[in-house]
């Protein structure tokens, strides 16, 4: 018997099918502490189904039977029209009538079996879908909320070539100088869950902070991250964050440090917000499709930098992560990315963003130009500049994720506070700077090695050190990281640098902020837990 011909003679067999697809699915959901109900289902289907097919297989017989019996009829009535009817041909249509008789009793057994089964299969579903239900609503217990995971990183760094007046330093490592060997980058420990239905909690610190003002001690404990996510529907596609997190200003200080290539993050950008971070309240909206891109570039190893909505605006204090606030002004920023399939291997992600407000400069004595006693500059906290200076950027972001071949890009441009050229006052000023990076994913046997190159630059006033220095930066870096496993990684990097040491020289007749060029070999291994 044909697919085709049992349709168009039994269609109410395409409900059933429609049924027990459905009645399947829903026992197939069911939680693992259910298997007799499920064994029972299968085993009445499986009678039914035969029992279902046994009466198919009569009523096809009894069609054909109906057949020959019309057939032999006809031929019968026009040879013998003329001649008396025998007893046998007078029985003939009793057996015709009778066999008719049992095909429709045979369809109606049929219909009553299918109804019988959509009734079996929509009772098992609204079963399972009850059971579901109930098992949602049951309360979980606190540990079974939250997870716990982290990472740490050890450096060590070797600066060569160094003929410059200035001596070597790095703002993001403070490894990077004289007399200085290893040293634990990051050590992070992360738990985070979801506290209710519409509710998340991420609490992140860091056990290898440097404290502002301590020469000769690190290592202290430091919150990095605190905040709630308040989900306002059930696809969690539109939410408020509230507490101390990453602001949406830059790709690469969105993501994290355990996913980034390059030891430190560029300048250009890096310079917008000290740690990345500060206290405030965001709206982010991210669509169904672009959460699970964005999921999808998580899941599959590309180094990306999270769900920060494909919008998101709020405000926040200003003056940057673990910092005391010192003006009554928020900054105010704004975000819009998309990533999209440029075809059916490639993820490509566009960005741009945006932020203003005023900041307030911490200042530290100088000797303006290295000539005469050291004094604080002007238009900063110490020196009645409490009110701040205006603070402005903008941002574009280009990313064509490693599939195996990646780029990544981003500038920006605008003012913001730095120390004027005779070093007396600190003023606004304009800034542009950015970053471009190449990269390449080869999978090995074992683990991963991802070579890279970066060229990274910056012009323009660094706020997030005392007296907002000018400073100029142009870097080469090209290395490589090797995932010998998800727990395990090593980073190999060789830089090419040229730029300001930000640190100020508090002695009379002393000059700061001069150039640091040389080149630096820097190593990391980092552990994932």
């Amino acid at each position: 018997m044909s697919f085709c011909r049992t349709f168009r003679n039994f269609p109410s067999v395409a409900v059933l099918a429609g049924f027990l697809l459905y009645a399947n699915g829903a026992v197939a959901q069911e939680p693992d502490d259910g298997p007799q109900s499920f064994e029972s289902f299968e085993s009445r289907l499986s009678t039914l189904t035969a029992r279902m097919q046994e009466l198919e297989d009569q009523n096809l017989a009894l069609q054909d039977e109906l057949t020959e019996l019309r057939n032999s009829n006809a031929g019968r009535a026009s040879l013998v029209s003329d001649e008396p009817q025998d007893a046998e041909s007078q029985d003939q249509p009793q057996s015709y009538d009778d066999a008719l008789k049992l095909s429709r009793e045979t369809n109606q057994r049929l219909d009553q079996l299918v109804a019988e089964l959509e009734a079996e299969a929509t009772k098992d579903a609204e079963a399972a879908q009850k059971k579901k239900a109930e098992d949602a609503k049951r309360e979980k217990k606190w540990y079974d909320k939250y997870t716990i995971r982290g990472y740490a990183q050890f450096r060590l760094n070797q600066v060569f070539d160094n003929e410059s007046p200035a001596r070597p330093q790095h703002v993001g490592d403070s490894s990077v100088g004289d007399d200085q060997s290893f040293l634990i980058r990051r050590a992070r420990l992360i738990l985070s869950g979801d506290v209710s239905e519409h509710v998340s909690l991420y609490f992140q610190p860091d056990f290898a902070s440097n404290v502002p003002g301590s020469s000769d001690s690190n290592q202290f404990a430091q919150i990095r991250d605190l905040y709630a996510d308040v989900f306002l529907d059930d696809q969690k596609e539109l939410r408020f964050r509230v507490g101390q997190s990453k602001i949406p200003y830059g790709w690469e200080n969105l993501q994290s440090s355990s996913n980034r290539l390059p030891l430190d993050r560029n300048d250009g950008l890096n310079t917008a917000a000290r740690n990345e971070r500060d206290l405030g309240i965001f709206l982010y909206w991210t669509p169904k499709e672009v959460q699970d891109i964005l999921k999808y570039v998580m899941d599959d190893g590309l180094k990306g930098s999270g769900n920060y909505g494909m919008f998101g605006v709020g405000v926040y204090n200003g003056q940057g992560g673990s910092f005391r606030e010192q003006n009554d002004n928020m900054h105010a920023i704004a975000r819009f990315t998309y990533p999209f399939w440029l075809n059916d291997c490639q993820l490509m992600e566009v960005s741009m963003q945006g932020y203003t407000g005023q900041y307030t400069v911490l200042s530290s004595p100088i000797s303006p130009l290295g000539v005469g006693p050291a004094v604080r500059p002007q238009g900063t906290l110490e020196t009645n500049g409490q009110e701040g200076i205006l603070d402005e950027r903008l941002a574009w972001t280009l990313i064509y994720y490693p599939q195996p071949l990646g780029f990544q890009a981003e500038w920006n441009i605008g003012r913001g506070p730095a120390l004027n050229d005779a070093q007396t006052r600190v003023t606004d000023s304009s800034i542009t700077g950015g970053y471009a990076m190449m990269m390449y994913r080869q999978k090995l046997d074992k683990g991963e090695l991802w070579p890279f190159a970066r060229w990274n630059y910056y012009n323009g006033g660094y706020k997030t050190e005392r007296n907002a220095p000018m400073s100029q930066i142009q870097e080469w870096d090209i290395g490589t990281e090797w995932q010998f496993s998800k727990s395990l990684e090593l980073v190999a990097m060789y830089s090419i640098t040229d730029r300001t040491n930000t640190t100020a020289q508090s002695a009379a007749n002393t000059l700061s902020y001069e150039q640091f060029e040389g080149s630096m070999l820097r190593f990391q291994v980092q552990v994932n837990y």
